[in-house]
């Protein structure tokens, strides 16, 4: 079978898992220091879909890592077809989260103006965190795309 960029078990998939993880918790970051961020109920939100996006990331990273080592191969039906459903229920989560959280970006940045008008809100932090967590959707969405692509070949 012809490996693909992002399979599980390969380094190219533990990459793209780790950054996924990394994404996510920086995500996670900048949104928790920024203070008032658990008054917006979309900030919430992408906190707990980012925690997810952590957990699911981190764990197939794991398994990459235990796949590399004892040369295991990971790409068996059921396997991948929980990864899959995986896969696809974080990049959706995902992305509902990032989009709510811009929505309310731009609405109080570029609409409302209310990041100039009150310099006390951390605009640049949520609009931070809120990036990020778009980067985590493109890298989620990636994999959950290599992932169809490996099922349909089984």
């Amino acid at each position: 079978m012809k490996e693909i960029v992002g399979s599980p078990g390969t380094v190219s998939g533990m990459a793209l898992r780790m950054g996924q993880c990394a994404c996510a918790g920086a995500s996670i970051g900048f949104m928790v220091s920024a203070l008032g961020f658990s008054n917006y109920t979309a900030f919430c939100y992408l906190i707990a879909s980012m925690g997810l996006q952590v957990l699911w990331s981190f764990g197939l990273a794991c398994l990459d890592v235990y796949a590399l080592k004892r040369k295991r191969d990971l790409q068996n039906p059921v396997l991948v077809s929980l990864f899959v459903v995986g896969d696809w229920v974080t990049a959706t989560l995902s992305l509902a989260a990032a989009c709510s959280s811009a929505g309310v970006i731009v609405l109080y940045s570029r609409d409302l103006h209310i990041c100039k008008a009150q310099a006390h809100l951390p605009c640049g932090r949520f609009q931070l965190s809120v990036a990020l967590a778009f980067c985590t959707w493109a890298l989620i969405a990636m994999s959950s795309h290599v992932m169809f692509w490996i099922l349909a070949s089984i």
